[in-house]
């Protein structure tokens, strides 16, 4: 038995000003053949599972073409091109094949393409026909279509939030494809799209993780394969996002409709308990200080790279040095040109710089800082969070600025931060800090959470807030909750 893998995952954030172009994926992951078990191997992400798996099974692994990159705006249609070439031309080079197993994300968007996933395996289909069975994995964010659904045999999506279980998804794509191949399972899926926009909501809580129960409930059903509660990507102006519950059985589509409709009904009756009300950074910062003991987090999760912001927001890196208590640190801010600047100085060196701030006005103004260089670093460690544990991080020139009593981490790459690695790069040793700043939504959890003594998450202007009525969306084809308050779903009219 022999099965493709391979990759393109790209969040899209369509209000983000900066484009996606293939320099942009190649900066992180643009990887052919040998390549991609290179540097998955022994990883916990979706690839990694998938050649676990296959290893396990005694199957051979063709591995073709794997692109990846962080969360940014829309991908150019010429990059879409290319990436789309390179993935099929390296499917059709693999030779004869028993399935193909994909990594893909779910809300991806190029220029004049609305559904890159969608699109990518319509074109795949072409290609390979219906007969060779094609799983995908993907994101608990996507924004999932029926021409997702219609050419593919199975969609995998994570369950959690932080994503500790992509590589868990990973070896269930391939055990998956193994049973249709064989002839065991005949998967069928059904898609309920509710009209419901949430902001990033962790599934260590409620109401998200509620939700994932009740999925669970259905799945001890034998003929239910799987069901999963798909949140949906809302920091993405195109006709189709959302929610949407997506159940897969073994043949048995009438099982399939009533899982997903029933989930779906829960969904929206629980609605209203997924717009949370953050403090502003002045007001966190406070609130962290108060707190008794130490490695209080403090979450910028309006400027999270992770959603395809620019990550040189200022807002909170301002509140935290306008307090300036000690014992406090923050990692990290991306200003290359800072970076560069304390490079060109040296360790002992004082700089005067306006950092961050540069990629637009939505996250804050450059702060006018005047740094210590304490640490100069090239950025590289191994991820130790859960998630994607053992994945090579390269942020590029880094460096360690003290401002008063704040450490101030820099890097040259956008990225959040997913644990402490980054700050040991920096010769920072979290446990004796009061306050941990950082920027992300809820991935950082996934280390943190067994860590710190709180975890405070504060919301400013930003582009990827939980405030959802501060964007203008002119492309969507339905009404949605909570931008319109009376949105019908089902039966139910909603007010407020």
């Amino acid at each position: 038995m022999r099965i493709a893998i391979g990759q393109i995952a790209h969040e899209t954030n369509t209000f983000s000003t900066v484009k996606t172009t293939v320099d942009v994926f190649k900066s992180w992951e643009w990887d052919h053949g040998q390549e991609i078990l290179e540097r998955h191997d022994n990883v916990k992400d979706y690839l990694g599972g998938m050649i676990d798996q296959c290893n396990q099974l005694g199957i051979k692994v063709a591995p073709t073409f794997s692109a990846f990159a962080g969360p940014s705006g829309i991908i150019t249609n010429e990059t879409f091109e290319i990436l789309k070439n390179e993935l099929l031309s390296s499917i059709h080079a693999a030779g004869e094949l028993d399935g193909i197993c994909l990594a893909l994300h779910g809300a991806g968007v190029a220029e004049g393409i609305d559904d890159l996933e969608g699109s990518l395996l319509e074109e795949l289909r072409k290609i390979v026909g219906y007969e060779i069975p094609i799983v995908v994995t993907l994101d608990l964010h996507s924004n999932i279509t029926q021409k997702m659904i219609q050419t593919s045999n199975a969609l995998l999506g994570v369950n959690f939030y932080p994503h500790t279980d992509s590589y868990e998804r990973g070896l269930e794509a391939v055990g998956l494809i193994v049973q249709m191949i064989e002839g065991k399972i005949n998967p069928v899926m059904h898609l309920v799209n509710l009209p419901l926009l949430i902001p990033t909501s962790t599934t260590y809580q409620s109401p998200s993780k509620d939700i994932n129960e009740i999925c669970w409930q259905w799945e001890k059903n034998p003929n239910i394969i799987d069901c999963t509660f798909f949140h949906g990507f809302p920091y993405t102006d195109i006709p189709n996002i959302g929610v949407s519950v997506l159940t897969i059985t073994n043949g048995d589509i009438e099982l399939a409709e009533k899982a997903s409709e029933n989930v779906a009904q829960i969904i929206w009756q629980k609605k209203d308990e997924f717009a949370p009300s953050l403090p502003s950074p002045e007001e966190g910062i406070k609130q962290s200080l108060a707190i008794e003991g130490n490695l209080v987090v403090v979450n910028e999760t309006s400027d999270n790279p992770g959603a395809g912001t620019p990550g040189d927001g200022t807002y909170l890196l301002k509140a935290l040095i306008e307090e300036n208590a000690p014992n406090t640190c923050f990692g990290f801010i991306y200003d290359p040109m800072v970076a560069e600047e304390a490079y060109r100085v040296g360790v002992g060196a004082t700089i005067e710089v306006k950092l961050g701030g540069k990629t637009d006005s939505i996250h804050g103004e450059p702060l006018s800082i005047r740094g210590y260089v304490k640490s100069l670093t090239d950025g590289q460690f191994f991820q130790s969070s859960p998630m994607w544990q053992g994945i090579k991080v390269n942020l590029g020139k880094s460096v360690r600025l003290q401002v008063g009593n704040v450490d101030v981490i820099v890097c040259s790459v956008r990225s959040q931060t997913f644990d402490d690695q980054v700050f040991l790069l920096h010769g920072i040793d979290i446990s004796k800090y009061k306050i941990v700043a950082l920027k992300s939504s809820q991935h950082f959890r996934a280390y943190y959470q067994s860590v710190a003594s709180a975890i405070i998450t504060v919301d400013s202007p930003g582009l990827s807030t939980a405030n959802l009525f501060t964007f203008q969306y002119n492309r969507l084809n339905k009404s949605v909750y909570p931008l319109d308050p009376f949105c019908v779903y089902g039966s139910e009219t909603t007010k407020i």
